[in-house]
């Protein structure tokens, strides 16, 4: 792994990680057509993998920091109230007339959003266990990657269309949030951005534009850990020069930087509602996909 591959790497994964052109997609089409998976040993590419995406997770935690604190905090309270209703529950059963009355747990507008990123994130996880062998197989096609690219275009257009919702936490029901973890799970594929089809998702069912690409990016963060936490058990016994390991450590790092410029991009972006430029570089991308896979 060269310090050019890796800096190359990086770039690519902070940008198209946040930005709505997938990630994926492009590190399929820059490894097939710069021959990276033939020049690199599997086994760096996919510890570096892991790496990067933990990298994009750094971007996340920088950027919404004072959002994911919050939610971290009245995420433990929820758990908290939780036990102390339990424990209410049993407390109940047994006087009968003296009754004790329940915490409500779901009280605040955080809490209402740290429910629907639990609720948003199940759905994820079952799709992307269910789906990792087609993607891991789809990830080698570029004609798949291609025309999952021209259905995220597709995806930009809609959103661009869209009308503004108001939908807050408080008003966004659980079945919408299931729904968008439904999306995520699909964006696994390569070529499908995951920002830009959970974002579209999010618009189509009212959320507040803000809000909308807020809950993208953090509702991610279950979804990258889990995936980093499937891939890391294949990690043990690999072993990894010093020279690679400070290599790929500096791609994570410019990995990080890039992603946190692009979700203050994207928080611009949203205002604007100029995903259609987006869309029209993955009908670009998309078709030069399949060209070159047909040529």
């Amino acid at each position: 792994m060269t310090l050019l591959n890796s800096i190359f790497l990086g770039i690519i994964q902070g940008l198209a990680e946040f930005l709505p052109i997938s990630s994926s997609g492009h590190l399929a089409i820059f490894q097939e057509i710069f021959g990276i998976n033939n020049n690199i040993d599997s086994n760096l590419l996919m510890i570096f993998d892991v790496m990067l995406h933990f990298g994009t997770l750094i971007a996340i935690f920088v950027a919404l920091w004072r959002d994911i604190r919050k939610l971290f905090i009245e995420g433990c309270l929820i758990i908290r109230d939780s036990f102390v209703d339990l424990g209410l529950l049993f407390y109940n059963l047994f006087h009968g007339n003296n009754k004790k009355p329940y915490k409500k747990i779901v009280n605040s507008p955080y809490r209402k959003f740290v429910m629907l990123v639990i609720v948003s994130t199940i759905p994820t996880g079952i799709i992307g266990i269910l789906l990792d062998d087609i993607v891991e197989s789809a990830a080698t096609s570029l004609i798949i990657t291609g025309i999952c690219l021209v259905i995220t275009g597709i995806l930009l257009m809609i959103a661009d269309m869209t009308p503004a919702g108001r939908k807050r936490p408080k008003q966004v029901t659980y079945r919408e949030a299931g729904a968008i973890g439904v999306v995520q799970g699909l964006a696994t594929l390569p070529g499908i951005s995951r920002s830009g089809s959970t974002i579209t998702a999010c618009l189509l069912c009212g959320f507040d534009k803000s809000f909308a690409v807020k809950y993208s990016f953090i509702m991610s963060v279950p979804a990258v850990l889990g995936a980093v936490v499937l891939k890391v058990k294949d990690l043990f016994g690999l072993s990894v020069s010093a020279s690679d390991m400070t290599n790929m450590g500096i791609g994570t790092v410019i990995s990080a930087i890039v992603g946190y410029v692009c979700i203050k991009t994207m928080l611009i972006v949203v205002r604007g509602k100029k995903f259609k430029y987006f869309a029209y570089y993955c009908f670009i991308a998309g078709t030069f996909s399949i060209i070159w896979y047909l040529v």
